[in-house]
């Protein structure tokens, strides 16, 4: 078992135009002023990071990280959900995940998927030269708009789209393997990896590669109803990376799953602020710290009713209490009898 390290803030939610979120600098003494020792950086979000300059050089990395260690905080992770997005991408959604792409690449479906890949591939690059060794992303999806199975789906419609999925990441997976890093799909509704049947069978096709891992997020699965701590009991080996985020899920005679196509607020289920919601962190927490999860306690802040800022600092109290410090010893050893083998095999009725 090992301490889970923490905490630590996604950026995403938080990098703007103002200041204190529209700079390396600043952002990061920002995050340490809220209480946390460590951030998880957007890769896309150039206010606050330069994917190619960090891929083409060690220096500024170097430079990157030293600017954050300034402010006592530590690079975690990069991200690149954006960009793993635009991997896949089903027509349907073609100009919704359009504005996540470079201009240069919008309105062309296969322009802007080589994009995606290269940028995928950059960042992964960039975070061996950070020496990170977790990359978080999403898979993409093809299959998603036939999540319900009406009308029927014709044989073979979701195999064929996990093929293809596994043929587009595989190469991916294979420049993060040369890199020494873990990709760490985020399980999220939307996505094709949307819960643990998925992740599997996306894991078949890519043969089990070493470096096709999850990020674990418990949100995503309360508003599934999936057992989240049995998750881990079954995922463990490939749970790579965690976000800490609060959900809800408060059916009615009305709504559950589904939503009813309402907003967030009217949402039967709800991402809420830690501490908000219904999520057994304490249940999470053991789990992980017991099956020795070796990363950080990430949060990532969604919520539709509480401020960003409040949220943030809230969130960071909310870890440090959560985080268990490993024992080094046994509780009970003030009772050890001090026995040895002759001692043992006198008391089997051995000697």
């Amino acid at each position: 078992m090992q301490t889970i390290k923490g905490p630590a803030l996604f950026l995403a939610q938080f990098a703007g135009d103002v200041a204190p979120f529209n700079s390396w600098p600043s952002i990061t003494a920002w995050a340490a002023d809220c209480g946390y020792t460590g951030v998880q950086v957007p890769s896309w979000d150039a206010r606050l990071f330069d994917l190619e300059k960090a891929a083409s050089s060690k220096d500024y990395c170097d430079t990157f990280k030293g600017q954050a260690a300034e402010n006592g905080i530590a690079v975690t992770e990069l991200s690149t959900h954006l960009q793993g997005q635009l991997v896949a991408v089903h027509p349907a959604y073609d100009s919704q995940f359009d504005g996540f792409a470079a201009p240069a690449v919008r309105g062309n479906p296969k322009a802007r998927q080589e994009w995606a890949v290269d940028q995928v591939k950059k960042a992964l690059t960039a975070s061996r030269n950070l020496g990170l060794t977790a990359h978080a992303t999403f898979s993409g999806a093809l299959a998603w708009p036939y999540i319900y199975p009406w009308p029927q789906r014709p044989a073979g419609l979701v195999e064929e789209a996990f093929d293809e999925l596994a043929r587009r990441w595989l190469p991916i997976l294979n420049h993060a393997d040369q890199c020494g890093v873990d990709i760490c799909y985020e399980i999220h509704p939307g996505e094709d990896l949307h819960d643990g049947i998925s992740y599997e069978m996306f894991l078949d096709r890519v043969k089990g590669h070493k470096r096709a891992n999850m990020l674990y997020d418990p949100s995503h699965y309360v508003l599934q109803h999936l057992d989240y701590l049995d998750h881990i009991d079954t995922y463990h080996d490939r749970i790579k990376m965690f976000h800490v985020k609060d959900a809800e899920l408060n059916p009615t005679g009305r709504q559950g799953v589904y939503g009813g196509f309402q907003s967030w607020v009217n949402r039967a289920g709800r991402f809420r602020s830690l501490g908000d919601g219904q999520v057994d962190f304490g249940g999470i927490f053991s789990k992980l710290t017991q099956y020795g999860f070796d990363g950080w306690a990430v949060v990532e802040w969604e919520c539709c009713l509480k401020h960003p800022e409040d949220g943030a600092r809230e969130g960071a109290d909310f870890v440090n209490a959560h985080i268990i410090r490993v024992t080094e010893k046994a509780f009970d050893d003030f009772a050890d009898a001090g026995t040895d083998r002759a001692a043992n095999r006198r008391m089997l009725g051995l000697e």
